[in-house]
């Protein structure tokens, strides 16, 4: 959310989603936003309650958020931390329904004075807030409000805050490892000649203070970055997809004057649905619906409200990011994006170091769409392709508890890395099934880099340590050494972690060799020089013969 050379430095890191800022010192702040620290780690999000009112000619948004709560834990403070990024404010707060005055900003967050007297269910903190928002100014690769015209010149807003976080816009828990487990109501207020239109589900439309106030409703978790409002001059058009789970209703919301090319171009919606299902299992939110809506940025993964700027044609932008030709088959954002509905919204990182669990997935779920329509070859030319983008420039795994993201190698080298077990296992039907078991086993929940591991190992049934420390954990691509010897051809692994020892296909050949960082012969007569040795290209390495 490339192979164009001036392009590839930028186009790696920012195709699909905000980068944060790469830091090599951090602050307290960073520890803030990052740490489920004693401010946070005692009390659970049990659902979010959120009103917004935008105002276009100001760039000012006003409401309130009603956090919904349980105590899990002996509290090791009085005070409660609420992320609210500056210069947005909080002017009031209520903790079930008691007016609370002893609440203190430092910096990006608040922290109020609850006491210890907290129900262990079912506690309400209404906070009302307002102030003008960070500004995106080039969505959605910064993040912040966005604030546009159509092309008839008519308001056009919504935000986009992956990476810079809910928090830049209304008040909340904003750490990844704790979404709402009951959902959230989103109510959007908008002048009448304006639609508003948010996750889930719409429940009520009605007259509020000489504005229309448009409430919809989740009831799946969420994680709080895919909280968003659309308000512009949207059209709706339905469909419905029959799925694993029965059938799924389809939303779809654009600008009046798209509406056509919509119609035409979101068919591919259900082609998705059909490859994704099939690869991943159902739907994760089928209570909640699925949606598109049109948005004046690129895309989003916005769960059960993708949001979608691809100008309704094929490929990113009208381009090919792989090269090979086959990303011009479909259209990226549709598949992309909603790729993330499985791997990032159904399950989640819980620290942003842990990225590359939602962009190394949803990066190869490119090639089992380009696969399922087209082709084992076709998906494996595409994926391949993308190795033009891979910098290699800091490991794929970012800082723990400081809200630092890796390298943006996340996206196709860890395509690419999941490409080459997948050849290493040589199971097309076994894979299937564990990427299937991924979703169901972690249905709806917030997870770590471990236990991906772990459940990937113990599936596939390979000792898997060194390959993720390999591609998770340092910038070294493996390089299988070949070099003659007589009538021999001897073999050996460099530039590898300690004890990586994956075993390598020839191509056009039944023969499998297992490499170490020693040297080892190939003995086998159809073998004497360098050049009889092709190895499977689908392996992520790099071949070095002498």
């Amino acid at each position: 959310m490339k192979k164009l050379v001036l392009l590839l430095g930028l186009i790696s890191m920012t195709t699909h989603a905000q980068v944060l800022n790469h830091k090599k010192e951090f602050t307290r702040q960073d520890s803030l936003r990052g740490t489920n620290n004693e401010f946070r780690n005692w009390w659970d999000v049990k659902h979010y309650k959120v009103s917004v009112e935008p105002d276009f000619k100001s760039k000012f948004i006003k409401g309130k958020t009603t956090i919904t709560f349980d105590k899990t834990a002996p509290q090791k403070s009085d005070l409660i931390q609420i992320d609210l990024q500056e210069p947005m404010i909080v002017s009031a707060v209520k903790l079930n329904g008691k007016k609370i005055s002893d609440f203190k900003r430092d910096g990006n967050v608040y922290f109020i004075h609850v006491g210890k007297n907290i129900k262990n269910t079912s506690n309400d903190l209404e906070l009302e807030y307002s102030g003008h928002p960070i500004v995106a100014k080039k969505a959605p690769w910064d993040g912040g409000w966005i604030f546009e015209k159509d092309k008839k010149g008519r308001d056009w807003m919504t935000v986009a805050v992956q990476g810079l976080g809910a928090s830049a816009w209304f008040p909340n828990k904003d750490y990844l490892g704790d979404e709402p487990d009951n959902g959230m109501e989103l109510e959007i207020i908008t002048p009448h000649d304006l639609v508003g239109v948010g996750n889930g589900r719409l429940v009520s439309k009605q007259e509020k203070n000489g504005k229309t106030a448009s409430t919809w409703k989740v009831v799946n978790p969420i994680n709080n970055y895919n909280i968003v409002p659309y308000v512009g001059n949207y059209v709706n058009f339905k469909d419905t997809y029959n799925g694993e789970n029965g059938q799924l209703d389809l939303d779809y919301y654009v600008l009046d004057y798209n509406i056509d090319k919509a119609k035409s171009q979101f068919e591919q919606a259900k082609m998705m649905l059909k490859s994704f299902e099939h690869w991943f299992g159902p739907y994760a939110f089928y209570e909640d619906s699925f949606k598109i809506v049109e948005t004046p940025h690129l895309g989003m993964e916005h769960q059960s409200g993708i949001a979608y700027g691809n100008k309704f044609e094929n490929g990113y932008l009208g381009r090919d990011l792989s090269g090979s030709g086959w990303g011009l088959k479909w259209d990226f954002i549709i598949v992309h994006e909603a790729g993330h509905e499985w791997f990032g919204n159904n399950i989640t990182e819980k620290d942003v170091a842990d990225m590359w669990i939602h962009e190394s997935f949803t990066a190869y779920s490119e090639t089992l769409f380009t696969e399922t329509f087209h082709g084992k070859e076709a998906g494996s030319e595409y994926v391949r392709g993308t190795r033009n983008a891979i910098q290699n420039d800091s490991p794929i795994i970012g800082v723990y508890g400081v809200n630092q993201e890796g390298s943006g190698d996340m996206y196709y080298k860890g395509a690419n890395m999941i490409h080459t077990l997948r050849t290493w296992m040589n199971d097309d039907e076994k894979f299937r099934q564990l990427l299937r078991g991924l979703n169901k086993e972690f249905y709806h929940q917030t997870v770590t880099t471990e236990q991906i591991e772990n459940y990937i190992a113990k599936y596939s049934g390979l000792n898997l340590t060194a390959f993720f420390n390999q591609y998770l954990r340092t910038i070294k691509v493996p390089t299988l050494e070949l070099r003659e010897n007589g009538n021999k051809v001897e073999y050996r692994y460099t530039n590898v972690v300690d004890s990586f020892t994956m075993p390598l296909r020839l191509i056009d050949s039944d023969i499998t060799i297992n490499p170490t960082s020693n040297w080892q012969t190939i003995n086998h007569s159809t073998i004497t020089k360098t050049s009889d040795v092709t190895i499977n290209p689908n392996y992520y390495i790099e071949v070095s013969k002498s």
